[in-house]
C-alpha cells in the first residue's frame, strides 16, 4: 500500500469525509533536505461533518491526530485544506 492509500484509508476511517482529493507532490520537492529523509509531500483537501462547530485549529489538529503515526517516516509535509460539510459547495 502506498502512503496516499494509507492517508486515504486513516482518515476515512476516522473522519468519514463526504469528499477527499489527496494530491502527493513528492515529486516537486525533490532534493529539498526535507525529502532525503523519505518522507513525502501531500496536498489534502477534506469536507467532513466531523468538522461541525469546529475552529480551522481544531479541524487540523483531528487529521494531525489521525495521521500522527506516518509523520516522519512517510510524511514530511502536508498541505491542508478543512470545510465542514455544510460549508462544502460541490462545483
Amino acid at each position: 500500500m502506498t502512503t496516499a492509500e494509507r492517508i486515504e484509508t486513516i482518515l476515512r476511517e476516522h473522519l468519514d469525509p463526504a469528499h477527499l482529493e489527496l494530491r502527493d507532490e513528492s515529486a516537486r520537492h525533490e532534493g529539498h533536505p526535507g525529502a532525503a529523509s523519505g518522507g513525502g509531500h501531500f496536498d489534502l483537501m477534506i469536507v467532513s461533518a466531523a468538522f461541525e462547530g469546529r475552529s480551522v485549529l481544531e479541524q487540523h489538529r483531528m487529521v494531525n491526530e489521525a495521521l500522527r503515526d506516518l509523520f516522519g517516516p512517510e510524511i514530511h509535509a502536508l498541505a491542508l485544506k478543512t470545510i465542514p460539510l455544510s460549508q462544502w459547495r460541490r462545483a
